[in-house]
């Protein structure tokens, strides 16, 4: 049975908020998807601390939140954390704010949070929008299992041996890239995860909310040549299909032939998600060829 209790609000003598740090979930596209708590909670918090000001002062202005957000970024030194455990100490309230999204989803905050909660002090959640959340709920891959490995090395070489990792994951994956980027992801899963769907997810929320769904080369056809789409696009990976698995004969010849063009390790994994074989399994194999095989 579902539980509908409303919680009474946490109570502190300044502000009506107990004193804490609080994680506010703010838009990743239209500004009016910010809830009522959030609202409540930045114009009622002692401090306010922000990835970028100028984005949040935007997001202030568009709400009629006039006050001056103070900078917390992946860069900030210990001293601005050190002020930050300093204001909580004190009994204030602080919140903590990212560009978009909910705060710590590939995004600035996490060390903050370890040692505010190391202090004894107390951390609050004030959940809201999340793009990786946001585009599995709309692209119609399987949503029960998944798994956020956030964005993938910037090189190729690397990249393909990130996703080899992720090939035999019977999950949908959840990836963040740059719009410049797009094609080469793209193409990196097309050569490690072959057979495999993903979707494009991008300007979410916005006017021009759009979601490619197809094989990676298809994809690659159908994205505009000059895509304007800003910030992060999410990109999901379906699945691996159940297979059967291939003889040791089978997965040699397979082998063999991708090693002509492939390193090693691509090219287990590429033959790993084709066999029906682990990983490990065919990376010994393909061990066993040459020992002057190039890695």
């Amino acid at each position: 049975m579902t539980d509908h209790t409303v919680s009474k609000p946490m109570t502190h003598a300044k502000g009506g908020l107990k004193s804490g740090l609080y994680v506010v979930a703010t838009p990743i596209g239209n500004a009016m998807d910010i809830t009522l708590r959030a609202l409540d909670v930045l114009m009622q918090a002692d401090k306010v601390y922000c990835e970028d000001t100028r984005i949040t002062k935007k997001l202030f202005s568009l709400h009629g939140i006039q006050r001056k957000p103070d900078s917390y970024h992946e860069h900030s030194s210990d001293h601005v954390r050190a002020e930050i455990l300093y204001h909580l100490e004190n009994g204030l309230t602080v919140a903590l704010v990212s560009d978009a999204g909910t705060p710590l989803i590939s995004d600035p905050g996490y060390r903050l949070v370890k040692e505010v909660r190391d202090a004894g002090q107390e951390v609050f959640s004030v959940p809201g929008a999340s793009s990786p959340i946001a585009a599995l709920s709309i692209a119609g891959f399987p949503s029960d299992r998944f798994l956020f490995a956030g964005f993938l090395p910037t090189k190729s070489a690397a990249r393909q041996t990130a996703l080899g990792e992720l090939v035999d994951i019977p999950v949908t994956l959840v990836l963040f890239e740059s719009p410049k980027r797009l094609t080469g992801l793209l193409k990196d899963i097309d050569a490690v995860m072959p057979n495999r769907e993903a979707a494009i997810c991008r300007e979410m929320t916005k006017a021009y909310e759009e979601v490619l769904v197809g094989a990676p080369a298809e994809l690659i056809e159908t994205l505009d040549a000059n895509a304007s789409a800003r910030g992060e696009v999410v990109v999901l990976i379906h699945p691996p299909a159940a297979r059967e698995r291939m003889s040791e004969a089978d997965v040699r010849e397979s082998l063999r032939v991708a090693l002509q063009s492939q390193p090693l390790k691509t090219a287990a994994a590429r033959v790993a998600a084709l066999s029906g074989w682990s990983k490990r399994d065919v990376y010994q194999l393909a061990l066993t060829f040459s020992e002057n095989v190039d890695e």
